[in-house]
């Protein structure tokens, strides 16, 4: 069976890149969750996707004069006063309160949620005995020059998580490198097609495993990269009938915003 990787946690069912989602990524059966690992002013490690934080927070309330500034001009203090659930239910980005399939009591445990630290994903994922996919996202200045890649080390060392309980993955294919020098045990995989630009090439013998935009590749190519021995995990897959002809093939993993409709 196909790996099912919640993309940001269940992120059409909660907050995304929150523990809660998190927690419900789980609780629908995800094998893993994956997350973006965001750097502050300070240099504390947190979760966050966009550079600006005006979609999944109330930073243009608490800090009208600093949008859209990214969240690397923020402190972790400051982060922290963010609200990072109670946008969901306004925004209801995926449907899913609509359909009937977030209730009323759930929407309430998100109102006043905090952005998590790394450390905090870490804890959650050794207490639940799960495993994290963490993206190494290039930060925006001014922390565009920090060592992610040493920072998250350091603290995953000081957790006390491990190759069984995490593994990374970047479009920065060098960072990859530059973890299994520090790190041999843990595994990388390749993002490949994040932007328009960027080739979708499988031709590094460094990687094993690629994570691939799915509208950049057919179904039939996909299968034909399957069949060469390629593990791929293509994202970000939501539909019923995508999601089923990728396990038809034999994919070795998806990552999607609806978990619940892969998980076994």
């Amino acid at each position: 069976m196909a790996t099912i990787i919640a993309h940001r946690g269940a992120r059409s069912l909660a907050p995304e890149n929150t523990l809660a989602a998190a927690r419900k990524a789980f609780a629908v059966g995800a094998d893993m969750w994956e997350t973006d690992v965001a750097v502050t002013a300070d240099d504390q490690l947190v979760l966050m996707h966009d550079d600006a934080m005006m979609r999944t927070t109330n930073v243009a309330t608490v800090f009208p004069d600093r949008v859209p500034s990214p969240f690397s001009t923020y402190t972790l203090d400051e982060i922290r006063t963010l609200d990072a659930g109670s946008w969901f239910e306004s925004d209801d980005p995926f449907g899913q309160i609509a359909a009937g399939n977030v209730g009323s009591a759930e929407l309430a445990t998100y109102q006043g949620t905090q952005v998590p630290t790394l450390r905090e994903a870490f804890e959650l994922t050794l207490e639940l005995d799960w495993f994290v996919n963490l993206e190494l996202k290039a930060q925006p200045a001014p922390k565009d020059s920090v060592d992610v890649v040493s920072a998250v080390l350091s603290l995953a060392d000081d957790v006390g998580i491990g190759p069984d309980h995490l593994l990374f993955s970047s479009a920065q294919h060098e960072w990859l490198k530059t973890v299994k020098e520090c790190a041999p045990d843990f595994e990388v995989q390749a993002i490949l097609g994040l932007f328009p630009e960027d080739p979708i090439d499988f031709t590094d013998p460094f990687f094993d495993t690629f994570n691939p935009r799915i509208t950049r590749l057919t179904i039939e190519q996909l299968k034909a990269r399957l069949a060469l021995g390629t593990k791929l995990n293509p994202y970000t897959v939501n539909d019923h009938e995508t999601i089923s002809r990728l396990v038809e093939i034999g994919i070795t993993g998806l990552i999607t915003d609806f978990p619940q409709r892969g998980a076994r």
